[in-house]
């Protein structure tokens, strides 16, 4: 087992005459190495079903485990080193800093410069096409370069789990396509949880969780 939800509930605005439930009675496992897809409409609770798996947010009722660890129960300084060690994050905006170049953004997580971790770095870059970019600074970049090196930089510590909401929002088709495909042939080391509007990317997917206000409405297995 990777991930257990039992009956977890995130509300927000709960001391409101009507709070509001952004996930509902979720009970979920996930494991194995998989890919998996979040799909549903704006306010379904796709983000926060992520960010919950994630250990960002912690429900207000219910339990979140990852490997038998209740996020509950673990500081918040524990549950940012499970982050940091295991798990790599790709969002909507790609939040690089903007005074250090592509290549120190990628190495940032890693905290390591050396040559082995640049080469690496490089042969990521590479893979996306962007590695000429490597001495560039964030605003010389395009929004869809930024995006891409945003994702190099999750991919440079080896992460257990891959959290990716709305990765090739700013990509253009081929770009999102060229990502969907790199992302994919880390399934056999990495669980990978992507939350997208775009079913497209989702076609080999091994399962399609599939939400509608706050809850799970159900779970594509095996899509074609």
């Amino acid at each position: 087992m990777l991930f257990k939800m039992e009956n977890v509930n995130l509300i927000y605005d709960i001391d409101k005459e009507v709070p509001t439930y952004a996930l509902k009675n979720i009970n979920l496992s996930l494991d194995g190495r998989n890919f998996i897809g979040i799909m549903g409409p704006s306010g379904s609770g796709k983000s926060s079903l992520l960010y919950a798996l994630a250990g960002f947010k912690i429900p207000t009722s219910g339990k979140v485990y990852y490997n038998d660890l209740d996020y509950s129960k673990v500081s918040p300084s524990e549950n940012e080193n499970i982050r940091r060690r295991e798990f790599g994050f790709i969002f909507q905006r790609h939040f690089l800093i903007d005074y250090m170049t592509v290549m120190q953004n990628v190495l940032t997580p890693i905290n390591d410069d050396s040559k082995t971790s640049k080469a690496k770095a490089f042969s990521i870059l590479n893979s996306f096409g962007i590695a000429h970019l490597a001495d560039k600074k964030p605003h010389q970049l395009s929004v869809g370069q930024r995006q891409l090196t945003a994702i190099a930089r999750a991919l440079i510590n080896d992460p257990k789990v891959i959290f990716a909401d709305e990765p090739t929002a700013a990509l253009d088709h081929t770009s999102a396509k060229k990502v969907i495909n790199f992302l994919e042939n880390y399934k056999k080391d990495t669980m990978i949880i992507i939350v997208t509007h775009d079913h497209s990317i989702l076609k080999n997917a091994d399962h399609v969780i599939n939400m509608l206000d706050g809850t799970i409405e159900s779970i594509d297995k095996e899509r074609e």
